[in-house]
């Protein structure tokens, strides 16, 4: 039988059966949509998870720090021999006070961190009002969410206002490398003792970083050189390229200090995707065998409706092939029909609910957020399998058609 003909035959039933091929197949769409739809959120957290917490450059960066016994510690002698090690691209230090800092009338306890811009790149940093700095001796200051709380300010009424700080600098002259110091550094010979500096020349608050647990405020590092930093608290490591991150780590902690890779963190958390949208396939699986039952059942109905055109066409010359090609392609047709409205189903379905996510969200206050992301090899995957899904509902039938005895189907009533 030639393809032109098995397609105007297979396609009879969008004509003589219409209503009950269209529910068939939107049956089909729905079971389609609801695995779209919910493995599309899947991707969608994912997505919009990592886009706040990575950027391509953090994705290349090591964070190094010295080990909790201080064996060692991050000098500049140590980040430079850092710098020099093979597929090193940047090196971005950070140095640590603790302190206060002075926002009109009012004072509040806060980490003051010292760094270059660089380390907002390779950190991932993005501020979710005003900007960062950009230049390493800007008087500009980038604050947390948590230390405006301490001011009850918004973040939008903090940008453009002038800061001062206070800092509790160790006597022996070492910037703290110690996040964890009020006060005084505590070690493991005891307490250190601190003077209080208050820098006198006020920042400028550029931009805020959103971070409602820690109060603290980065500053350029270069304004924070008079205090004599001879250590710092970590250092932030780029590698020219991915393959030579666990080499370059290996090197680091030869040298004696801990190495960490948001890398790892990023792997661990696509692994919990993972199987959340594993979850999610198997929810939409059972609302797709339900409407492959419904499928199937049609296909039945469909055999036996047909019973006597089976036995004429056998009788006029048809073979079994030709009889099981024609039930087959219907089948397909129906599945291929069915991913196509599935997509449409789906798509249309995670608007509405993206869209009324976002009123809410504006309602209370919240950013807009876009909670559906669908790879575009996921839609080609929906098409395949809703097209493997109609072949499969259509074998019985079409084997039972296929060795239906021409005489029996013929007086068939």
């Amino acid at each position: 039988m030639r393809a032109k003909d098995l397609l105007k035959l297979s396609t009879r039933m969008f004509r003589t059966r219409r209503s009950r091929t269209m529910m068939t197949i939107l049956g089909v769409g729905v079971g389609i949509g609801t695995i779209l739809f919910l493995v599309s959120l899947g991707y969608g957290l994912q997505k919009m998870l990592l886009e706040r917490i990575t950027t391509q450059a953090s994705l290349l960066t090591l964070d190094v720090v010295p080990p909790e016994a201080k064996i060692v510690n991050l000098t500049d002698s140590a980040i430079s021999k850092i710098s020099h090690i093979d597929n090193v691209d940047k090196v971005s230090p950070l140095a640590s006070f603790s302190g206060q800092a002075n926002l009109g009338d009012l004072t509040s306890d806060s980490f003051v961190y010292g760094v270059f811009p660089s380390y907002f790149v390779l950190g991932g940093i993005e501020p979710s009002d005003g900007k960062l700095f950009s230049r390493d001796d800007e008087r500009k200051a980038v604050l947390s969410t948590a230390l405006l709380k301490t001011f009850n300010i918004e973040p939008s009424q903090a940008v453009g206002k002038q800061i001062t700080f206070t800092l509790f600098v160790p006597k022996t002259g070492a910037g703290s490398g110690m996040g964890g110091a009020t006060e005084a550094v505590t070690s493991e010979t005891g307490t250190v003792e601190t003077e209080t500096k208050k820098i006198e020349k006020p920042y400028l608050i550029s931009g805020i970083i959103e971070d409602d647990y820690t109060p603290f405020a980065y500053v350029p590092l270069l304004t924070l050189k008079p205090f004599n930093i001879t250590a710092y608290s970590s250092v932030k490591v780029k590698v020219t390229k991915s393959k030579f991150m666990e080499g370059v780590r290996t090197k680091i902690m030869d040298m004696g200090f801990m190495v960490s890779a948001l890398a790892e963190t990023v792997d661990e958390a696509n692994k919990i995707f993972r199987i959340i949208q594993i979850v999610l396939a198997i929810f939409g699986l059972i609302a797709l065998l339900v409407a492959a039952i419904g499928m199937a059942n049609t296909m039945t109905v469909t055999l036996l409706e047909r019973t006597n055109e089976i036995g004429i066409m056998k009788a006029i010359g048809a073979s079994n092939k030709d009889i099981s090609h024609i039930f087959l392609a219907e089948s397909v047709i129906m599945g291929f029909s069915g991913g196509i409205s599935g997509i449409i189903i789906g798509f249309i379905g995670s608007r509405i609910f993206n869209l009324g996510v976002n009123v809410l969200a504006r309602t209370m206050g919240g950013q807009p957020v876009n909670l559906f992301y669908t790879p575009f090899w996921f839609l080609l995957f929906i098409i395949v399998f809703s097209t493997l899904v109609g072949y499969l509902t259509g074998i019985f039938p079409a084997r039972k058609a296929a060795k239906m005895n021409p005489l029996a189907a013929l007086r068939y009533k």
